[in-house]
């Protein structure tokens, strides 16, 4: 990677302290390493830049707490939200004191409380400023992350969330953008050095945020979006969470909902459905990613959300609040089974197969509630709609195997057997929405509205699914690989109740397909199992003929071994690389048994269920040991 920016200089007010001479001093860091003896000194990464902004500690908020709980609190009187949140109420006390200190001395007079702080301007400019990335091309990439990426993380009205607005507003989510849509637009190709400056100006912006105020709402989506895109997004999404609350973005549904006779104006009915919007989609992403890797659930309140469809039916409503709005259903259904299927660690009794069942029933009535909706507002061949019923049946899937956890195939009673072979077919219809979908060619039009039927135009790639999944996060990706690693998981234990000729051709597809949009990590597990599975049942070895010999993904030089290490006879041979599809330049060049994730290894092959760490268990940790390089060197960690 290139060497981090210099640091911004110091703003007005804070320039560095001058000597008796009269000659500035160099700025001290904030940490000073002493002087060591050559012999001793160690090499240390230079400290990054992007100090947090002069700003105060105040409520920045679209909601403050600060603000009277109701018509018979007067501005002379302590509010009631004071109560519930006192640290608050004292930090603004502290403010106001040192602001009449400061103040020149007057006659008192009464002062009427003030209910936010104004929005301070931009602390840091943006890449096109700072003259690191032209305008025609910082265009183009913007257009690129519009063109499907919002699809995936409903995060923005593009009727609002223009390049001009954007640019203005936050630099910070405007620069996550860019980075974002560099990304998608190298695909399998070598990383620019746009990607790069994007990259670093956006995260750069991001660090000065953990030890100062927050100030917009627009800070929340610049951090959701470094996390969306991350291979390693727990840290920075829980920083986002903890941002918006600070905010006050968690009652912005509730404030929207209420209907207290007074008229707000457009800015103030704008604040409250872009921070709603944040909010939930913060609120979904944050649970998916508890669920999905194990993790505790940090958010316990529900209140937050319960007036969600509000957005729906609003006219501020954007092109895809109606997809936030089910995803925001389905991981609030999704927490409820996980709490009650998880003590049970794989005890199917009885009463758990009714809560399976009733489990099952309710993720119908999601689907058929949200597909009467998406239905009424759209053309019935939209991708919001297939994407729709890909998390359907993702969801049945991934009910079946929180309930299986811990069971071994060859123990399984009927009725458990039963459910195997339902999530099969989920899985089967999960991977066929992706593959066999001709109408995955859809984006909808920018000026869409829900209750409207707007035109659709053609994705500008090549192949359908590839212009879809191209754009995709973490947690899309690992619907598609992980109901092909089930299937072949089930292939595995059942040969003859099943048909292995058809499952394979399944994978196989999706594993170029994969492959082709970049997504080596999960397309390379896919190709361990469906080499795994065909050493045991005699299948012809290597990748589809028709799909050529591909060169191995850069990652994949540290996991080969030669057989000389390989150390325990008791265990199945190796995989060659030829094995896994890959053209290998030496022979006799083994892909190490040590990198193939738990749940893929030969002795848990029994297990159909989800592992206790979710997607980590599951797919190749492609990171270095030293938590430095990432899944395509020289790409950053978290990238």
């Amino acid at each position: 990677m290139p060497p981090p920016p210099p640091g911004y200089p110091p703003p007005p007010g804070m320039e560095p302290p001058r000597d008796p001479s009269g000659a500035p001093q160099p700025p001290r860091p904030a940490f000073e390493i002493p002087t060591v003896p050559a012999d001793r000194a160690r090499a240390f990464p230079p400290l990054p830049g992007f100090a947090p902004p002069p700003h105060k500690y105040a409520s920045y908020g679209i909601v403050p707490s600060t603000a009277a709980s109701s018509e018979d609190e007067s501005e002379d009187t302590l509010p009631r939200s004071t109560i519930n949140a006192p640290i608050e109420a004292l930090q603004g006390l502290a403010n106001a004191a040192a602001e009449a200190a400061a103040a020149p001395a007057m006659s008192p007079r009464v002062k009427k409380r003030k209910r936010a702080e104004p929005t301070p301007r931009n602390a840091f400019p943006h890449v096109v400023e700072k003259g690191l990335v032209t305008d025609a091309e910082a265009r183009e990439l913007f257009n690129i992350f519009f063109a499907g990426c919002h699809l995936f993380i409903p995060l923005f009205d593009p009727s609002y969330d223009t390049y001009e607005s954007l640019q203005e507003r936050s630099p910070w989510t405007f620069d996550a953008i860019l980075a974002i849509a560099a990304k998608i637009r190298s695909g399998n190709g070598p990383l620019t050095s746009t990607f790069y400056k994007c990259l670093e100006e956006a995260q750069g912006i991001a660090r000065s945020s953990l030890f100062g105020p927050v100030v917009r709402k627009e800070a929340v989506q610049g951090m959701l979006l470094l996390a969306a895109w991350s291979t390693n997004g727990w840290l920075p999404s829980g920083h986002a969470m903890r941002m918006a609350l600070d905010l006050g973005l968690h009652r912005a549904l509730e404030k929207l909902a209420e209907d207290t006779g007074k008229q707000r104006t457009e800015e103030e009915e704008r604040n409250l459905v872009v921070s709603a919007r944040i909010w939930l989609c913060l609120y979904w992403f944050d649970h998916q990613m508890s669920l999905g890797t194990g993790r505790p659930i940090v958010l316990r309140d529900e209140s937050s959300i319960r007036h969600c469809r509000v957005l729906l039916h609003h006219p501020m409503a954007s092109v895809t609040d109606i997809r936030l709005i089910a995803l925001v259903e389905m991981v609030a259904q999704k927490t409820q089974i996980y709490e009650t299927l998880v003590p049970l660690n794989g005890q199917v009794n009885h009463n758990a197969h009714s809560v399976i069942k009733r489990a099952g029933i309710a993720l119908d009535k999601w689907w058929t509630e949200h597909n009467e909706l998406h239905r009424k507002n759209m053309n019935p061949d939209s991708l919001l709609l297939k994407l729709l019923a890909g998390e359907h049946q993702y969801a049945k899937l991934w009910l079946v195997c929180l309930a299986l956890r811990g069971v071994a195939w060859d123990k399984m009673p009927f009725d458990q057997r039963e459910l195997a072979f339902e999530a099969k077919d989920a899985a089967s219809n999960c991977l066929a929405i992706f593959l066999s979908s001709s109408e995955y060619r859809s984006v909808p039009d920018a000026h869409f509205r829900p209750h409207q039927l707007a035109p659709f135009s053609d994705m500008s790639f090549a192949t359908p699914i590839r212009a879809a999944l191209r754009y995709a996060v973490h947690d899309s990706l690992v619907t598609a690989a992980f109901s092909g690693l089930f299937l072949l998981k089930m292939a595995n234990l059942f040969p003859r109740e099943l048909d292995l000729a058809s499952i394979t051709a399944q994978v196989e597809q999706m594993a170029q397909l994969l492959s082709d949009v970049a997504a080596e990590r999960y397309a390379f597990t896919l190709r361990i199992m469906l080499a795994n599975l065909r050493r045991k049942v005699g299948m012809p070895g290597g990748i589809n003929t028709s799909v050529p010999t591909m060169p191995p993904p850069s990652f994949a030089e540290n996991m080969v071994v030669s057989p000389t290490n390989i150390s325990d006879p008791s265990m199945p041979p190796p995989f060659t690389m030829e094995e896994l599809g890959f053209a290998w330049p030496n022979e006799n060049s083994f892909f190490s048994p040590a990198a193939i994730p738990p749940w893929l290894q030969e002795q848990s092959l029994n297990d159909l269920g989800l592992p206790v760490n979710g997607s980590d268990g599951i797919f190749l940790q492609t990171k270095g040991t030293n938590g430095w390089s990432g899944d395509f060197p020289p790409m950053p960690e978290a990238w």
